[in-house]
């Protein structure tokens, strides 16, 4: 059986006003901790928990309510796997959302090669965007302090990620430097424009 033990926040916030409340549920969520029945919620006790503690002490006590600290573990082995299930649980669903961007920006940076889209303005919106996938993941694994398997898959495909931007930006570079009758092409230069408007401009024999 798990000897894990837990730290139980039992918070009883009022209805009104709902900011304290909304603050003290998004605290609990950015922390990790997972709801395990009506204002119940529950996280690893561990130290890197005590923060959380004092912000939900102030919350509730702007509300003018209580927040009670209780430490627990699974008394039989299926109590203690219904905890550790819980949490692994939250965490795999955050981390699948990640991984989920993380093959959308593979995917748009492979769209953009594909139609020859070897500018700086699209490099610095990629690498926007990579930074955000990067505070993400910090974010994440802050809150993951089991370091659950799913973080793993996780690291790997932000360094793929990065690895590939990696990539883009030397064919940016590469197409930047070249002579203009060498440096890539978009394939559809003249995506939008009639073929006979095109021909318009051709002088006649």
């Amino acid at each position: 059986m798990s000897e894990r033990r837990w730290m139980v926040l039992v918070c009883r916030m009022p209805a009104e006003p709902a900011r304290h409340r909304m603050a003290l549920w998004r605290d609990l969520r950015r922390a990790g901790a997972v709801p395990v029945a009506q204002g119940v919620w529950a996280l690893p006790d561990l130290p890197a928990v005590e923060t959380l503690l004092d912000r939900a002490r102030q919350h509730a006590a702007a509300a003018g309510a209580e927040v009670l600290v209780l430490t627990a573990a699974g008394r039989d082995p299926a109590s203690a796997a219904r905890l550790d299930a819980l949490y692994a649980d939250a965490r795999v669903q955050e981390w699948a959302e990640f991984t989920a961007d993380c093959d959308k920006f593979l995917a748009e940076i492979d769209k953009e090669e594909q139609l020859g889209k070897y500018t700086l303005a699209e490099l610095e919106e990629e690498e926007q965007s990579l930074d955000r996938l990067r505070r993400w993941y910090r974010d994440l694994r802050a809150r993951d302090l089991l370091g659950t398997a799913a973080s793993v898959d996780a690291d790997q495909h932000l360094k793929r990620c990065a690895e590939r931007l990696d990539q883009y930006a030397e064919r940016v570079y590469a197409a930047l430097s070249a002579p203009t009758d060498q440096a890539p092409a978009a394939p559809a230069v003249h995506v939008g424009r009639p073929a006979q408007d095109r021909d318009d401009n051709v002088p006649s024999p």
